[in-house]
């Protein structure tokens, strides 16, 4: 039996081979053209040595550069390992050597940390795109004269298709081993009972597509059904909304700052793209962040959930069923997802329904393990269930409910306090534009709640005293923030996540 990613897009090149696939600026490719230029791809890469099992890192923005390499590897039967577009020399060579990679594919504007990384690793680069070093190969120019290779590789459905590393909330980043049959059930999932995504729909393309969210529910997903990709190479909350409206998309997927930015930007545009729909994940949406873009755009912000290691999706408020503002939905189809008892470790004690734990999915979606890290791997795949590190709940109906990262809780003389329910009453404020709450070392209560604050420039002056005199009328005396500390921006993991480790060191001592 065999099972490929790459039969995604295969696929679609026979089926709807005059539609537009991508879309960048004035440029546009029919998928017939991104599957030929893709295979041509697989014959430079397969030229340089590359073939079954071999790992091919790519250092690309969204552009049409990053499907091209990405289906070009799959079309091998090698691996992909998509790279964070953001990190440094140092960082890409751990990627690198930990992955094994062969090659590095890295577009000419990110050549100035990828080059080192990979030299650093001793791997060498294909580069991409005009601008960069003249002397490198460049993958895109030689795939212009190839000879695409003939036919797919095939590869096994437990075969490993894509390598993902976490964000490395703890330590060094890991690499999660995610399967064909991982990437291939999760978008027939989502794009047959979930997403109500079809042929005529136009997805813009802002997630980023080294990131899980945006390669399987974005780019994967769209491709499976024939639908157009309009791709955006960096956010930005005004170029989004110029191209909703421009390129009349119809679905817009993001995670919460991405849907901050749009609200932003709708504050100064007239743009107001007539969505069918609005996807939420990468982490929990604000309540009253989903009110306010249902109030200002029309459309009702649905919210799933999954992660990395989840392949991504595990939940979402999917056709089929009432959606249930608040909450991440129901376990898609084919993927169990239940609440465990989160004190213990070495085995899975489900919970009954309403009560609060940890919550852990079993089915087709979980990863294979940890790349060279069998212990990470037991530790999170336990009796089969991986365990995801979130804590929440599951009502009666099987919606599930995201109360917080188990690691972000807050425990203050004894209590338990749960950093999202104060963000959520903070952003309640006029003032308060993005907050972000965390504990702090404090020798009296072990830890005090500190919340971190972009203002909104629109709403008014006020303190941090009376922003934490304010809150303490919405929330118990124990939660309510001590500490209030305003800040221009946050730091920002691969999926647009607070890294909240990092406001801590920042704001400890």
């Amino acid at each position: 039996m065999s099972l490929t990613i790459a039969s995604i897009l295969a696929e679609s090149a026979v089926r709807h081979a005059d539609r537009t696939a991508v879309v960048l600026g004035e440029l546009r490719l029919t998928y017939a053209q991104l599957w030929g230029h893709a295979l041509q791809y697989a014959s430079v890469l397969r030229e340089r040595g590359v073939g079954p099992g071999d790992k091919v890192a790519l250092l690309l923005p969204n552009t049409p550069h990053f499907p091209l390499a990405y289906f070009g590897t799959l079309a091998l039967g090698a691996v992909a390992v998509p790279v964070h577009a953001l990190l440094k020399a140092e960082e890409i060579q751990y990627v690198l050597e930990d992955s094994g990679a062969k090659a590095l594919v890295c577009a000419a504007p990110l050549l100035g940390e990828g080059a080192k990384g990979a030299e650093l690793a001793g791997v060498p680069v294909l580069a991409v795109m005009d601008g960069g070093d003249a002397t490198l190969e460049r993958i895109d120019t030689l795939a212009l004269s190839a000879a695409p290779i003939p036919a797919l590789v095939a590869t096994e459905p437990d075969d490993t298709a894509v390598i993902l590393y976490t964000s490395g909330t703890t330590g060094t980043p890991k690499g999660a081993e995610i399967s064909h049959l991982n990437v291939t059930m999760n978008v027939v999932a989502s794009a047959m009972h979930s997403f109500d995504i079809t042929q005529d729909d136009v997805v813009l393309g802002c997630l980023p597509l080294f990131h899980t969210f945006g390669q399987t529910c974005c780019m994967n997903t769209a491709f499976y059904v024939g639908a157009s990709v309009v791709m955006l190479p960096r956010f930005d909350g005004a170029q989004a909304l110029e191209l909703l409206a421009k390129e009349k998309c119809t679905i817009f997927m993001g995670v919460p700052t991405m849907y901050i930015g749009l609200l932003e930007a709708a504050k100064t545009s007239e743009h107001r793209p007539t969505l069918k729909s609005a996807l939420s994940g990468g982490a929990a949406l604000p309540v009253p962040v989903l009110e306010r873009f249902a109030e200002v755009f029309g459309t009702q912000v649905l919210e799933g959930y999954g992660l990395t290691e989840t392949s991504p999706v595990a939940t979402f408020n999917q056709v089929g069923f009432p959606p249930k503002p608040g909450t991440v939905g129901k376990a898609i189809w084919g993927v169990e997802v239940e609440v465990a008892r989160a004190e213990v470790d070495d085995r899975i004690e489900l919970l009954p329904t309403g009560e609060l734990g940890e919550i852990v999915v079993r089915g087709h979606n979980v990863f294979k393990g940890y790349l060279n890290k069998p212990d990470a791997t037991r530790a999170a795949i336990v009796e089969g269930w991986f365990r995801t590190g979130d804590l929440g709940t599951k009502d009666a109906d099987g919606y599930v409910s995201i109360v917080d990262r188990k690691k972000d809780m807050v425990i203050r003389g004894g209590y338990n306090i749960y950093p999202r329910e104060v963000e959520e009453a903070l952003l309640r404020h006029p003032a308060v534009a993005q907050v972000a709450v965390i504990g702090l070392p404090d020798p009296q209560y072990g830890e005090e709640v500190c919340a971190v604050v972009v203002r909104d420039p629109g709403g008014g002056e006020i303190t941090e005293q009376e922003l934490s005199a304010w809150s303490k009328t919405k929330l118990a005396a124990y939660k309510y923030p001590r500490r209030v500390i305003f800040t221009d921006a946050f730091p920002l993991g691969p999926s647009g996540k607070v890294l909240k480790r990092e406001l801590v060191a920042q704001h400890t001592g």
